[in-house]
């Protein structure tokens, strides 16, 4: 397993991995001091209140995956004469001068606070000479990470070159730079934004005849929960119709990661204008937006007692100045429902809530034993005498890896995993990207369609021929009380997945009668995985296993009775791959000469599974062959022809040279198929994102080898490595964009 290691100021934060329940604390200490290069004996380790001390081990301590432990580093020891001068200058005046520096500081501070509340009137607007807006004006901010817009305050205006290859500019061009702070989130400080993720703040509402088709307009829209209320993003319209009782305005989200085709905008009454660079609303102008709730339990109504929002005794909402907010779980208390109750505020700079607070007793000092936990004496681990360490704390943790040579949403095969190839766990599947979900039999979106499917037996109604077969929608099973299957106990809806399979099939949805495709072999690509759980109903399944065995199209899909006596909705679902499939001969030929077996290597599992054992040691694989196109490209790739020569060494391994390719074009930085690649005079290759990132810091050398780059560095894509590896990994640039 893996746990985080955070300093106390939280600055610096590492992951440590390959760790175990048993893992002492010491030997915890020799991984730590790899990673921040501090000695152990400087290390003093906190986990929950609690000072971790060697020869007890993670277990003791309760440690889980994930979890954080804090790092407080000791100062190294002073030399004599050092330790001399500095005990000679705290006697002195330093010691003074720090206390004066304190009650400076707090001065300074009480009385900006002073000032910031007694002032009452609008700032004024200041003119930068340049840039569309001025500041202490309000506009609209995007954020970056979620690419929606807020409301923002501009704070400074500045203006920064621009490198020659950047959004297509010409080098030396000066580019206005804007420092902003979200109103509703002082806490995020200044950000700095580029002209093009700031505008005007949208002030003007679309009437209903107004909304056209095409339009871009801000919506309000939740990517979560499409019917609550969410951020403000930009959208185009696709279509709106207008019933007898309401009105419904259906598009396309921009900019909220992968974009979201047909999405329903709940909130046709505040569709806004966006505004043009340059435009004002006048000094004084205030906003009327909202976004969603702070609160999911209340809605943020005022009217309404809210245990979670406000006192978490009393839920009642008054006297907000007499309410302490927990630093451990942020809930908030009135001092009069406590319990003993307080008459004042707390001086503390940290104050907890009775169920977040440590018992003193409880807490374990330096050099203390570590008291023994009754819970855990009742365990049969605390009698055992076995000292075998089951799976590496992994026997019950989900994938560790996740695929990003293509997108979740990507629909077809995944380049590198061939028809054939069998995992030993689902998590194996998950980790591929060939199915993502560990339970779920269907992957996809109920506005986008679905991408691949598991058949494992789990509904009495599957019929399975191989080469096409009858597939049960998910739904009508009551699965409360943490079941993960039951009996047939209400009829299915065409919702959730159900509707994203039905999307697949090239004929209009019917949410009544089902449809059959009008040329089946159009319609959308479906990733199928078998598993032996269905080896008793379908004689395709695998003995062992999870097997991929090609891609499947929808052919119609239709409601009817099942065997349980409630509607069920069936697709019926035809292979269409140029693969041979696996249970035929020139199927298993194939994987004999793809030297295809059971994936079962994985620190997580049990080590009586020991990977590929029936492989024999010596095995010719059928290479992997590049077309022409692709070796024309590679030739045209001079830069990289070293690292060409030692990934074409790997063509006779099959699929597995694009596993070698993955490998050799790693950006060091992201650590991930280099995109946009920056091949360097070293001869590396980097993100151009994750170079500009680098320049922008001040850090002008290779990532890679800290070659000396220079600052005025011209930072050229490699274009034809970025299209020989668009060919490799089709869609991986998705969201990198």
């Amino acid at each position: 397993m893996w746990i985080q290691v955070r300093t106390m100021d939280g600055k610096e934060t590492h992951r440590v991995d390959s760790l175990s329940k048993l893992t002492k604390v010491d030997e915890l200490r020799v991984k730590i001091a790899e990673l921040f290069s501090i000695e152990p004996q400087r290390q003093r380790l906190f986990y929950r209140g609690k000072q971790m001390e060697d020869s007890h081990t993670l277990f003791d301590y309760n440690v889980g995956l994930n979890d954080i432990v804090q790092l407080l580093v000791r100062q190294a020891p002073l030399p004599k004469d050092k330790e001399a001068e500095l005990s000679d200058s705290d006697s002195g005046c330093g010691s003074a001068q720090s206390e004066s520096d304190k009650s400076s500081t707090h001065g300074e501070s009480d009385g900006q606070s002073a000032g910031t509340s007694g002032q009452t009137d609008t700032p004024d607007l200041i003119d930068p000479g340049f840039g569309f807006y001025k500041i202490n004006e309000f506009v609209d901010a995007r954020d970056l990470n979620m690419g929606a817009w807020f409301e923002a305050q501009i704070i400074n205006v500045t203006k920064t070159t621009k490198s020659s290859d950047e959004d297509g500019g010409t080098d030396g061009e000066e580019e206005i730079i804007y420092h902003v702070k979200y109103e509703d989130y002082p806490e995020n400080g200044m950000v700095q934004l580029r002209g093009k993720d700031v505008r005007p703040r949208a002030r003007t509402v679309y009437q209903w005849h107004q909304l056209e088709q095409g339009m871009i307009v801000m919506v309000n829209y939740n990517p979560d929960e499409p019917k609550e209320r969410g951020y403000w993003y930009d959208a185009e319209i696709q279509r709106k119709r207008e019933k007898r009782t309401q009105r419904e305005v259906y598009g396309k989200i921009l900019d909220a990661g992968d974009s979201l085709n047909d999405c329903r905008i709940m909130f046709v009454t505040e569709i806004y204008k966006i505004e043009e660079p340059g435009s004002s609303e006048g000094p004084g102008a205030s906003s009327d937006r909202s976004n969603g709730p702070e609160c999911k339990v209340c809605k943020d109504d005022p009217k309404k007692n809210c245990r979670i929002c406000n006192c978490h005794v009393c839920g009642v909402k008054q006297d907000p100045d007499k309410q302490l907010l927990c630093d451990e779980c942020d809930m908030a208390f009135h001092t009069y429902c406590l319990n003993p109750p307080l008459t004042t505020i707390p001086e503390d700079e940290d104050w907890y809530c009775p169920e977040c607070r440590n018992d003193a007793s409880e807490v374990v000092l330096a050099g203390e034993k570590l008291k023994e936990s009754k819970k855990k004496a009742k365990m049969a681990s605390a009698s055992s005498s076995s000292q075998r360490d089951w799976g590496k704390g992994m026997a019950c943790v989900g994938r560790t890896k996740q695929c990003t040579i293509v997108p979740s949403n990507h629909y077809g095969p995944v380049p590198g995993v061939p028809v054939g190839t069998l995992w030993k766990f689902r998590v194996q599947v998950s980790e591929s990207g060939i199915h993502r979900p560990h339970v779920a039999g269907i992957h996809g979106r109920s506005n986008d369609g679905a991408y691949s499917l598991v058949l494992a037996g789990g509904y009495e109604d599957d019929v399975d021929d191989g080469n096409e077969f009858t597939y049960t929608g998910s739904g009508g099973r009551d699965l409360s009380g943490n079941k993960r299957t039951a009996e047939q106990s209400c009829d299915q809806k065409l919702t959730n997945m159900n509707r994203a399979l039905a999307l697949n099939c090239n004929a209009a949805v019917n949410e009544k009668e089902g449809a059959e495709a009008k040329d089946w072999k159009a319609g959308k690509p479906v990733r199928v995985v078998r598993s032996s759980k269905g080896r008793k109903h379908s004689k395709f399944c695998p003995e062992d296993g999870n097997r991929y065995d090609g891609i499947y199209k929808v052919v119609k899909y239709w409601p009817e009775k099942g065997k349980s006596g409630f509607l069920v909705w069936r697709y019926l679902l035809k292979r269409n791959d140029d693969e041979p499939a696996p249970w035929t001969r020139d199927g298993k030929e194939r994987i004999k000469k793809l030297g295809l077996s059971m994936q079962v290597k994985s620190a997580r599992f049990h080590p009586k599974y020991s990977p590929a054992k029936s492989t024999p040691k010596k095995m010719k694989v059928e290479a992997y062959k590049l077309s022409k196109e692709q070796k024309a490209l590679i030739k045209d790739d001079e830069l990289n022809k070293k690292l060409w020569d030692e990934a074409m060494a790997s063509l006779n391994l099959g699929p597995r040279f694009i596993n070698k390719v993955e490998e050799v074009f790693l950006c060091i930085c992201c650590q991930e198929v280099v995109y946009q690649p920056i091949t360097t005079e070293c001869q590396h290759n980097v993100c151009r994102e994750c170079l500009q990132r680098s320049f922008k810091a001040e850090v002008y050398t290779c990532p890679a080898c800290r070659h000396d780059l220079g600052k005025n560095y011209q930072m050229t894509v490699n274009k034809s490595l970025q299209a020989i590896l668009t060919q490799l990994f089709p869609g991986y640039s998705s969201g990198r964009c």
